[in-house]
């Protein structure tokens, strides 16, 4: 599901707000999640799963093109680790 497509579906489960309303709720949210992250938090969805980030070493990597040597800074990068309810609701049932 793309953002567009979940903007379309809340809308259809709430006739009463306007398009424009639930955008603007849908932008929030991921703002207030990226932001969150970005400061080093942790965000936690009951039910969902939690967001975090985890910490990458500086390495040295290569360019693929040319194959020169690159150097690689240290930094973050997100990581989703998801819920109880979401590893039940998706195990495959045989």
């Amino acid at each position: 599901m793309i953002r567009s497509e979940l903007v379309q579906k809340l809308s259809q489960e709430n006739p009463d707000l306007s398009l424009q309303t639930i955008d603007k709720i849908v932008e929030l949210i991921f703002k207030n999640i990226v932001d969150c992250l970005a400061d080093g938090g942790r965000v936690e969805l009951r039910g969902f799963g939690a967001f975090t980030t985890r910490g990458r070493a500086a390495r040295t990597g290569r360019n693929p093109r040319t194959g020169d040597e690159v150097d690689v800074p240290a930094k973050r990068v997100p990581h989703f680790k998801p819920g109880k309810e979401m590893r039940e609701r998706l195990k495959v049932r045989t």
